[in-house]
C-alpha cells in the first residue's frame, strides 16, 4: 500500500521540471528519498574509532603510528603516492 506525500517546491522550480514532461517527477523523488534514507540508515554500521583502533592494536601496529600527521606530512605521503600510482598507471598505458 502506498500513501500521498505533499511537498512544495518554489515556482521557478516547477516552471523548470514542466519543461521535461518525459520525466516522471514522482520517481525521482521516490528514488532520491530511497538513496538518501540508505545512507542515513547504513551510517548506522560505521564502526566507533575506538573499535577500530583496539583491532588495529590487535594486529600489530604501533599506537606511534596512530597519531595525527602534520600537514607537512600529509603532503609528503600525498606525493609519493600519486607517483607511485602515476607510475603504475603510465606502466599499463606503456604495455
Amino acid at each position: 500500500m502506498s500513501v500521498n506525500f505533499t511537498v512544495r517546491i518554489p515556482r521557478k522550480l516547477y516552471e523548470r521540471m514542466k519543461r521535461h514532461p518525459e520525466v516522471n517527477w514522482s520517481e525521482v523523488v521516490r528514488r532520491t528519498i530511497e538513496e538518501y534514507l540508505e545512507k542515513l540508515e547504513g551510517s548506522e554500521l560505521a564502526v566507533p574509532s575506538e573499535r577500530v583502533i583496539e583491532e588495529l592494536l590487535k594486529m600489530g601496529v604501533s599506537p606511534s603510528s596512530l597519531r595525527p600527521l602534520s600537514p607537512e606530512e600529509e603532503e609528503k605521503l600525498y606525493r609519493e603516492l600519486r607517483e607511485r600510482t602515476w607510475e603504475r598507471v603510465r606502466s599499463t598505458i606503456q604495455a
